[in-house]
């Protein structure tokens, strides 16, 4: 259960986009993982504006596994970036222990030389697993910030967009589809939403085959109320509903 969509480079391929939703200075969510029918696991995501040294964005995402699968196979992750202004990463930090493995990732992202530096270490054996440095665009997005700048874009069902997104060892073009209006159920209530495909799978920033879907509240709020990832059926798919919102 391992845990960036552009604010302004767009290519709109129906129509001309609006960027008019403003993100709140402070935002706490918390999700229900499921998994095969049980609930897996709790994911928590902080929002949070900067205002010194320097004006900027962070975000702080915690996942863990719960009853039956973290008995199996347990999870803790953490996981934090700084964005500019823009929403443009700045640099992330992941922490990761999932059953007996313990890592932990750093990627700075350097907007003048265009390069992301990634650092991924060993934390029980002491060794470094993979050092590099990616091509990125001036203005790049994370995984987790894209989620961001999707909420502050007006796509109407139809409509598509093309957005830089990197994990730190690849970076992509990746193309989100606002597909149809739909109301969805959520522990935190109902929503009317509109559901997006965001396409980083099948080899486009990612390896793995899979599709992955995010419901926005279709309001100016644009809250993230369910995101799904359907994978082969070996995998199965995991599902996030939002369980509370602060």
């Amino acid at each position: 259960m391992r845990s960036k969509l552009l604010l302004l480079l767009l290519f709109p391929s129906t129509a001309v986009l609006a960027q008019s939703n403003s993100l709140p200075a402070r935002e706490t969510l918390s999700y229900d993982i499921e998994w095969r029918l049980i609930t897996a696991g709790r994911v928590k995501l902080e929002w949070v504006s900067v205002p010194a040294p320097r004006p900027a964005w962070q975000i702080n995402l915690n996942v863990e596994s719960v009853g039956l699968v973290s008995k199996l196979f347990k999870v803790e992750d953490n996981y934090s970036a700084i964005l500019s202004p823009a929403l443009c990463a700045q640099s992330s930090f992941f922490n990761s222990h999932e059953g007996s493995r313990e890592r932990e990732t750093r990627i700075t992202f350097d907007a003048e030389a265009r390069k992301a530096a990634y650092l991924e270490r060993d934390r029980v054996k002491s060794t470094v697993l993979l050092q590099r440095e990616t091509d990125i665009p001036a203005c790049v997005h994370d995984i987790a910030g894209a989620l961001y700048a999707l909420r502050t874009l007006n796509l109407e069902p139809g409509q598509s967009t093309a957005l830089p997104v990197t994990d730190g060892k690849k970076s992509a073009m990746v193309r989100v589809e606002a597909q149809q209006r739909e109301d969805v159920k959520t522990p935190d209530g109902a929503y009317h939403t509109v559901r997006y495909e965001a396409y980083l799978f099948n080899n486009v920033l990612f390896h793995r085959q899979a599709h992955a879907y995010v419901w926005l509240s279709d309001d100016r709020r644009k809250l993230p109320v369910q995101i799904r990832v359907r994978m082969p059926i070996t995998i199965g798919t995991i599902t996030l509903q939002l369980e509370k919102h602060e």
